[in-house]
């Protein structure tokens, strides 16, 4: 289990309202002996702000953080066709690349090249399209362009006022003007340099030292003021009115304002756009923030999306009748983030790992049959902060899947007290069950509604997590000793000698069985008909099918039981070593090989987990973030029910179905037919388990939507998802009210 220091919120009293990257070939951070079926990378849920180096007609590019630049080149694009450095408008394919007083220009969709050469004593500024803006050493502007005689033409800035001091450039939505900010007499000013003639003209004066501004073609926008390109001299400009987020671009007649300075609680920033023709108002993108900028051809480009696992780029081009376009363009990749935790149980990898600022998240993938991912990251529990975990304390955290679509961990408050804690079913809910004060516990072998606590007093509970429950409730509490949790049943050493004894949780029975053990076993598990014990120095598993004793390898370590072979971690070679036992005879090969640096402490559910629900066994792979899945190539048992949570409801509607729970041993997809007392069928239902288990709902409505009375047959067929065995067939009766 996990010794790293984690876990969850604040408040964890009752019920608490509070990616993805799939990796086609596995990494080879560590040799392996077995094949990866698929691996699969945990990325944070956190958006990363992106900036375009360039951005034009054709394509751009965009740099997520601090990782290296990407290109992209627009679906279906008609970029100008390359007409030289005298015409302006075909710039706007143009990339610049600037070494020392060379500059080298590339129309990107001919990759034609032009080379300006920065005359000395002249210092580069910026570039836009075909044209390069420098300043000499008396403080003049001059726009630069390569000749066609392969010689760099030189036209000097004019307009610029007597005593004016640049400070700052800016590109915008065009390769045929360019913004410059100056200071004079101690106003800071704004105006255009038309790079065609090297005409400067003054449109803005703020009080601003470093106003925001946004332009292009049509439009120039500076401290919240608003003026035509082509207006007549003289003309003022026009006040916005001002909010606290950004003027970003101006793509046709509308402005772009984006990343504002505050966002109220529950709600995502936006990019909005205001008509500067009417004023009229509106949102272009909801969820959008960071990376927003305008392109060379007059358009703009911006970030949105729900969360890393959805963060694309959209382009912003103006439409014919004045309006705005979006496209998705891009998609930005999350970064990866370290696996603190993980677990697999029915067909389901759970991740555990860092989320938004200092949060953590359970999040899962979904696995086929032979043990692919198959489907995307998927949150499955709210925002956990990290728990409070004193020096020593194994549990921080400990955590089961429990093969019904839920985990369980411990949570340690700052006074050292323990909670079993249990989430899965929604991203909002976090079930709690106290311990009384116990500390430096350990979660057991649990399955489905019921969770084994060791703690360090010496008390061992079963926490119960029924179907529709708000909290957990303990339900049982005795003396600490070896034992396990399958189903309903509660397996610990027996009175005699080598017994083990299996107590039903629901009734109280009690079935016991020899194994064997020449001892009072020290560790006890149990998966479907096999029952594992050990004594330390030497194992067995016993198989209650057959009635036979099969003998295991107890030489290193602890070992975790599956469904018909057992896993165990070699910690001095670093291999992970399995055995199969199946057929009667047990035989042990090296499954992989693990990374000698280890990722997370601990053997299970720390750098490696197995499916008891399915076979499937995950492992940290060495490489940040990464986690593999190998199938363990052991048959299945056949599917069967472990426990069952059927009631007779009082009343069925819309507002409160009939929402019973199978907990079967493997993942399956599933059939149930209800019929009334006469036997004719009204409703059939059909679903997938979540993880083993299988959760339908009925509203009380016929299969043609009208309604209906009891009592009723219903009869579950449920077919295994690994094609291995029968199918299950379950049936029974129920009548509401």
């Amino acid at each position: 289990m996990i010794r790293s220091r984690r876990l969850v919120r604040a408040a964890v009293g009752g019920v608490v309202a509070l990616s993805c990257t799939v990796l086609t070939a596995p990494a080879q951070a560590a040799p392996e002996a077995d094949e990866p079926a698929g691996t699969v990378r945990l990325v944070t849920e956190k958006r990363v702000t992106v900036d375009y180096p360039w951005a034009g007609a054709s394509g751009f590019q965009y740099r997520p953080g601090t990782t290296a630049v990407t290109t992209v080149d627009y679906p279906d694009a008609a970029p100008p066709a390359h007409a030289g450095p005298d015409d302006l408008a075909s710039g706007t394919d143009v990339l610049n690349t600037r070494d020392s007083q060379t500059v080298t220009q590339r129309h990107r969709s001919t990759g034609v090249t032009a080379t300006v050469t920065i005359p000395s004593g002249q210092a580069y500024r910026a570039a836009a399209g075909w044209s390069v803006l420098t300043m000499d050493g008396t403080g003049a502007l001059h726009v630069l362009r390569a000749g066609a005689d392969g010689t760099t033409e030189d036209t000097p800035v004019t307009g610029l006022p007597a005593g004016a001091r640049p400070v700052h450039y800016r590109t915008g939505g065009s390769v045929g003007r360019l913004a410059i900010v100056y200071v004079l007499e101690d106003k800071t000013s704004v105006g255009l340099v038309d790079l065609a003639d090297g005409a400067f003209r003054t449109y803005v004066t703020g009080d601003e030292a470093a106003p925001q501004l946004a332009f292009n073609d049509r439009w120039l926008v500076a401290d919240w003021k608003a003026i035509r390109v082509d207006a007549g001299p003289g003309t003022e400009p026009t006040a916005l009115t001002r909010t606290d987020a950004q003027l970003e671009a101006v793509v046709g007649d509308r402005l772009l304002i984006g990343n504002p300075g505050f966002v109220l609680g529950g709600t995502e920033a936006a990019l909005t756009a205001r008509d500067l023709v009417t004023g009229a108002t509106g949102t272009v993108l909801t969820s959008s923030f960071g990376g927003i900028g305008p392109t060379l051809d007059g358009g703009a480009l911006a970030t949105a999306g729900p969360s890393s696992l959805d963060w694309n780029i959209h382009r912003i081009t103006p439409t014919g009748s004045g309006g705005l376009t979006t496209t998705e363009v891009a998609r930005v990749p999350a970064a990866a983030t370290g696996v603190q935790g993980l677990a697999v149980a029915g067909g389901e990898l759970f991740l555990y790992g860092a989320t938004p600022g200092a949060s953590l998240r359970y999040s899962s993938f979904q696995l086929d049959a032979t043990g692919r991912p198959d489907g995307p990251q998927t949150r499955r529990s709210p925002a956990l902060s990290p728990s409070t975990c004193l020096p020593g304390d194994a549990a921080c955290p400990q955590l089961e899947a429990l093969g019904d679509g839920r985990v369980s961990h411990l949570w340690t408050a700052d006074t050292g007290e323990e909670s079993v804690l249990n989430v899965g079913l929604d991203t909002t809910t976090v079930l709690n069950e106290p311990t009384n004060g116990d500390s430096r516990g350990r979660i057991g072998g649990s399955t489905g509604r019921y969770v084994l606590y060791n703690g360090g007093s010496g008390k061992q509970r079963v926490v119960d997590f029924p179907r529709g429950a708000t909290a957990g409730e303990t339900a049982l509490t005795r003396d600490r000793t070896a034992a396990a949790v399958w189903g309903q049943t509660l397996w610990a050493p027996g009175s005699t000698q080598g017994s083990v004894t299996g107590r039903n949780l629901k009734t109280g029975s009690t079935t016991t069985i020899a194994t064997g053990a020449p001892c009072t076993p020290t560790d006890i598990q149990a998966v479907n008909t096999w029952l594992y014990w050990s004594c330390g120095s030497s194992a067995g598993v016993f198989d209650r099918a057959a009635g036979r004793r099969i003998t295991v390898p107890a030489d290193i370590g602890p070992a975790r039981l599956a469904d018909g072979f057992l896993l165990r971690e070699n910690r001095t070679t670093h291999e992970l070593l399995l055995t199969d036992f199946h057929t009667g005879t047990a035989t042990t090969r090296t499954l992989v090989k693990l990374p000698a640096t280890d990722q997370n402490t601990g053997g299970s559910n720390g750098r490696w987990a197995v499916d008891r629900f399915g076979g499937h066994i995950a492992y940290l792979n060495g490489t940040y973030g990464e986690v593999s899945i190998v199938p363990s190539g052991v048959p299945t048992s056949p599917l069967a029910q472990m426990e069952a949570q059927v009631y007779t409801p009082s009343v069925i509607g819309k507002a409160f179905p009939w929402a019973p729970v199978w907990q079967l041993n493997k993942p399956s997809t599933w059939t149930l037919t209800l019929t009334d007392a006469s036997g004719r069928p009204v409703r059939t239902l059909t679903g997938a388990s979540t993880g083993a288990a299988v959760r339908p709902a009925w509203d009380g409505t016929t299969d043609s939507g009208g309604a209906t009375g009891g009592p009723y047959t219903w009869k579950l067929t449920a077919h295994p998802r690994d094609g291995q065995g029968p199918d299950l067939t379950l049936s029974g009766t129920m009548n509401p009210g």
